[in-house]
Parts: structure tokens; sequence; C-alpha cells
């Protein structure tokens, strides 16, 4: 493990070359040989790594040119990230590893400190090839985007600096020097965003005169200022933001950049400008119609005329499905029936859509692989959705229920009104419409009240113990025997059923349509208190006989 973290600062030192920071060690103890770092040899192993690669392509540097060094620059940001993401843990562990950690903080303040040299020597090199020619405001826009560069390098320095100062290194020169830096940047930055905010006023303004006769370049000029005085003063920004962090006020900073805010968010054409653009585009909309204006509009005609029949070739397959899903010996039910006319009727008029786009031009096959695309995309974000589709499908399928059923499913009791593939529509007993979606409906127990063509109804009457039982069953057997809604079979049921503390407890139990439950339900109850009062049987309550003692 030693030997790892030698070959690492060794490694640091190569990369990095001999540093120049005015940092010293911490006061901890320093490591020996006998101890082994409590960084895990994983880390340690991916930190040595990336500090390979970034070495690598520092060395292609000096003699990399265009795209190359780009490339190379691209992914020596990505490590530092990377790297610099590792370090972070380990200076914030609870238990930090001073001996282990302290030397790559330095290796970092000596990296940033090479890339603050090498950012300013090509900001330099790119200053001194400004000419005066067309090519300036090119060459402009590199400088603002080095810059911008050199933001993320300072934030970095920062960072990197709180983290020495956490492993106690002295770092207090540094940090003095990076405030005066800052400080002496911000002051820079203000005055190129006033200067380039009056600059933009001022294309403005010549483009303002020029009215219909704005010229390319004027229009270029507008756009190159807009993007530099966002780029600068998105750079003062963080100039301030870290000023900040060092406790240094930066009101006039802000006050400047709340004066160029509404510079870089106006609409910089007035309505002359955008008038003369509007006349070029109708110019060349004329063209274009005059060229192939009838060839369009003989494409439209067939468009138009597609869809118009794929419409009447919809209705008229909507009307054969309807006799042919109504007439099947399968026996659907009112759920599948209307799902097969909806699909029947959508299919064919998406196949006609597909075909009347196919004559304006449109490519189907990568069409229909971006709906594929799309399907994918939408599947994920509509989870939720497609398991309502999923459980409407198995629902259409197995056919619990049907349109019309009182069910109690999901927590629901009400009748069947309506049914999609994402939710079902339920009406209350008491007139109240629920939408609910099919997933509760299908994760549940669905009881389909009226499924069958016979319902039992169940009845308890209780008697008192005085009462003459044989007389009491009989006028139960006439009452249910008498009601017109009470079928004959099955046979009803009248039986004595339980002996209670208060009570003698009947049970009636007559079969009835499922229409008929509530009403049977209702009338028998009433028939039997009023033919109980008559003949003078007791339909008693709860009571207790109490027994007092006196000793």
């Amino acid at each position: 493990m030693c030997k790892m973290v030698l070959t690492l600062g060794l490694t640091l030192a190569c990369l990095f070359g001999a540093s120049n920071v005015n940092a010293e060690t911490p006061t901890t103890p320093v490591q020996t040989t006998e101890q082994a770092s409590h960084v895990s040899a994983e880390i340690q192993q991916k930190i040595a790594s990336l500090t390979a690669m970034i070495q690598e392509d520092v060395n292609l540097l000096p003699q990399s040119k265009g795209e190359i060094k780009s490339i190379a620059e691209y992914r020596i940001k990505n490590k530092t990230i990377e790297l610099r993401s590792l370090i972070d843990e380990l200076v914030n562990a609870e238990n930090i590893d001073y001996p282990f950690v302290t030397p790559l903080v330095q290796s970092q303040l000596a990296f940033l400190d090479k890339v603050g040299d090498y950012l300013n020597n090509d900001i330099t090199r790119l200053k001194s090839s400004v000419t005066n020619s067309s090519d300036d405001e090119a060459i402009l826009l590199q400088v603002s985007a080095r810059e911008f560069e050199r933001d993320h390098y300072l934030k970095a320095e920062l960072q990197t600096i709180n983290w020495a100062e956490k492993v106690n290194i002295d770092v207090s020169n540094i940090k003095q020097a990076l405030r005066q830096r800052l400080i002496i940047r911000a002051d820079k930055l203000q005055s190129l965003v006033t200067y380039t905010q009056n600059e933009l006023q001022n294309a403005v303004a010549e483009a303002t005169a020029a009215g219909k006769d704005i010229s390319a370049d004027q229009k270029l000029r507008v756009t190159n200022l807009k993007e530099r005085l966002k780029q600068n003063s998105t750079s003062l920004s963080i100039a301030a933001e870290l000023l900040d962090q060092l406790q240094i006020d930066t009101a006039h900073i802000k006050q400047t950049l709340f004066s160029v805010s509404g510079d870089i968010t106006q609409d910089v054409l007035n309505f002359n400008v955008a008038s003369s653009l509007i006349e070029e585009w109708m110019s060349v909309a004329k063209d274009q119609a005059l060229d192939n204006g009838p060839s369009v509009t003989f494409k439209i005609v067939v468009f138009t005329l597609i869809i118009f029949l794929s419409s009447l070739v919809a209705k008229v397959v909507t009307r054969i499905a309807t006799k042919a899903v109504s007439s099947s010996k399968l026996k659907f039910s009112q759920l599948l029936q209307d799902f097969f006319i909806s699909l029947s009727s959508k299919a064919i008029f998406a196949i006609g859509l597909l075909v009347a786009l196919s004559q304006l031009g449109f490519e189907l096959g990568p069409l229909l692989a971006g709906f594929g695309i799309a399907g994918v995309i939408i599947g994920f974000a509509l989870q939720d959705t497609l398991s309502n589709f999923a459980s409407g499908m198995m629902i259409l399928i197995y056919r619990p229920f049907d349109v019309g059923d009182l069910i109690n499913a999901a927590g629901v009791t009400g009748r069947v009104s309506h049914m999609s593939l994402v939710s079902t529509t339920i009406k209350t007993l008491d007139n109240q419409r629920l939408i609910v979606p099919n997933n509760k409906i299908w994760g549940d127990t669905i009881n389909n009240i009226t499924a069958e063509h016979q319902r039992r109804v169940d009845l308890v009457f209780g008697i008192s113990y005085s009462d003459n039982i044989e007389h009491a069953e009989t006028i139960l057997k006439d009452i249910v025997a008498q009601h017109p809604k009470v079928q004959a079979t099955p046979e009803p049921i009248v039986k004595l059923h339980t002996l209670g503390e208060s009570s003698v407890d009947f049970i009636v139990r007559p079969w009835v349509k499922p229409d008929d439950y509530w009403d049977v339900y209702w009338d028998i109850t009433r028939s039997v208190k009023m033919r109980f009062d008559a003949e003078g049987i007791s339909i008693p309550f709860p009571q207790r006989d109490v027994h007092i003692y006196q000793k």
C-alpha cells in the first residue's frame, strides 16, 4: 500500500513538474513506511490511472493543433473533473488520510497554476492576432470563450484552496494572490461589459436607422455583440460569486450586471428591421409558390382526397364491425364490442393518414421508426397509464363485468356506465359518477352483484321466548310465499336459527332477481313487523334481569 502511495506521488510530480506553490505540509505526523493508508486500493488505483491519462494528453498539447488540440483539452478537462471529484470525497471524509491527501491537494495547486499560465498565453496569442479586419469579431468571440474557461479554472482554484486549508496547508499567500487577481479581473470585465453594451446599443441604432436596407454585416454585428455581452456578463457574474465567497463587497458589480441584463434579453431588431425580414421571407415564399405551386397544390388535393376517403371507409368499417361483433357466436361483452368497433375505425383512418402523408413526400420508414422511439420514451414516462391500459385489456378479455352490471370493486359500489382501456366509469347507487383507474379494479376483488340471474336475500327476525315458535314460522312462510317477486325455485328457507340472549331468531332466505333485491328486502321487513304486531308476536329488544339481594 505504501508503495502505491509513493508511486502516485512520483506520478503527480512528473505530471505537474516542480511545484512553485508556497504551501507547507500539514502539522499532522508524516506517514511512515510501517503505516498503511486507509484509502482503499481501488481509489488509489483509480487516481493513479486518471493521473496517467491526464499526463498522456498533456504531453500531446505542445504539438497539437486544431481539432486534435481541442480533443486533448476536452479529455484533460473531463479526466481532471473526475480526479477532483475523488479528491473532494477524500478531503471531506470524516477520517482524513493526511499523508495521502496532502500531496494530491498540493499537486492540484501546481496543476491549476500551470493551467492558468496556459490559458493566459492562449488568450494573449488570440488578442495579438486582432488586426481590425472582418475576422476580428470571430477572434473576440474565441477570446470570450477562453475567458469563460478561465472562470471554471478560477472556481477550481478557490475550491482547491479550501481543500488545502482543510488539510492544514498554509495557503494564505495563494489565497491573497487569488483575491487580488479576482479584483483586477472583475474590474476589467466590468469595463469590458460596459464597453460591449455601448457598442451593442450603437449597432442596434444603426440597424434601426437602416430599416429595410439593413445589411447582412449589420445583422451579424448585432448578433456577435449580443453573444459577447452574454459571455462577458457571465464571466463577471462568476467573478462576483467568487469575490462574495472571499468576503469582498461586490455591490457595484451587481449593479452593472443588472443594468446590462435588459440589453441581453431585449429583442435587438425593432419593428422596422423585423418587417424587412418578413418582406424577404414573403418574397422567397412567392418565388417558391410560382416555381413549385402546381405540384404542391396537386399533392395537397390528393392528400385531402385520401383523408376524406379514409374517413368514409372508416365509417363503413365501423358499421360492419358493429354488426359483426353484435351477432357473433362468441357473445362478446358490450365492453369488448365497443373496443373492437373503435379499434377498427381508428386503424383504417391511421392507415389512410400514413398513405396521405406519403403523397406529400414524407418518408414513412423514418416516420414509423420515430414513432417507435417515441413510443419507448413515452412508455417509460407513462408507466402508470400503461398499467391501466394492460388492466383494461385483461378486463376486456376475461369479462368480469359488463356495461350495466352492478359491481363492487376498488372500494366502490355502483353500476358500470362506461369503460375505456384506461378507466372505468361507475355510477353509484346515489347517482354519483366515479372514474376509477383500471389497475385499481383489476388489482382488487371484483364483486359482480348482477352477474348471476338470482340472488338470495338474507333476513333475520327475532321473537320473544314466550311466543309460539310454530305460529311465528307459519307467518314468516306465508309472508314470503305471498310476495310476487320471490321466486319459487330455489325454495325459500325459513328456519329457527339461534337462541339468542334476548330472542329466538329465525332466518328468512328467499331467492329473487338481482334487480328486485332491495324491494323484497324492504317489503318483507315491513310485512313481518305489521303481521307480528297484528298476531300478538313481540319482537324483543336486548334486556337484562337485575336481582337485588339484601343482607
